[in-house]
């Protein structure tokens, strides 16, 4: 596996380091999102409960007990409870933008690591290549000796390159998803606390 890397040349340095930065935001990503991830119908029936039975404050001390950017967004609305349903609503919309970027950080790198790594890869390609060529002018042959070592590192970089983008790309779709489930999560359960502060607030 050494020999092949460092028959690839010298573009397989940049890609190998586009590799260990995708990696070191892979492993970032996964703690995050999984703290991040929580029950959220188990979450919301307590919160339910808290606000019948304690009213605000005790859903606002089931919030601050609770990891993750649902019961972020719903502190951030039941602390503003006390101004009026429009303020809560404001809240939550401004916590939400907030938490989203929080869960997206990270993922612009990613996409840079699997639009790069191909393109460093096949600029090898072509680097490769041009070596072949330069081999070939010199020593006035075309035989395959004097192109072998051009082409493996044509073809080395590219593999490399390709394999990376790929490994990247899978993760990268894992994470989407699991952030679009929390975007819809929090989305759900702002609209369902509204609903129950609004029945509250009939009740009085």
């Amino acid at each position: 596996m050494v020999e092949l890397f460092i028959d690839g040349g010298a573009f397989m340095w940049p890609i190998l380091i586009l590799f260990i930065i995708g990696v070191g935001y892979v492993l970032e990503r996964f703690w995050t999102l999984s703290r991040a991830s929580i029950n959220t119908r188990k979450f919301l029936a307590r919160l339910h409960n808290a606000l019948q039975e304690g009213g605000v404050e005790a859903a606002v001390a089931e919030c601050e007990k609770t990891p993750g950017p649902v019961a972020s967004i719903l502190h951030a609305g039941l602390s503003r409870a006390d101004k009026g349903l429009e303020h809560v609503e404001k809240s939550i919309t401004n916590a939400g933008s907030i938490e989203m970027a929080f869960l997206e950080r990270g993922m612009i790198v990613l996409t840079s690591v699997i639009v790069l790594a191909p393109m460093l890869g096949f600029t090898g390609t072509v680097s490769g290549m041009v070596g072949a060529f330069d081999a070939i002018k010199k020593a006035n042959d075309i035989s395959p000796a004097v192109v072998a070592g051009g082409i493996s590192e044509a073809l080395l970089t590219t593999l490399f390159g390709l394999v990376v983008a790929m490994i990247i790309q899978v993760f990268y779709n894992f994470f989407t998803s699991k952030i679009d489930k929390l975007i819809i999560d929090m989305e759900q359960s702002s609209v369902e606390l509204m609903d129950a502060l609004i029945e509250i607030e009939n009740k009085k």
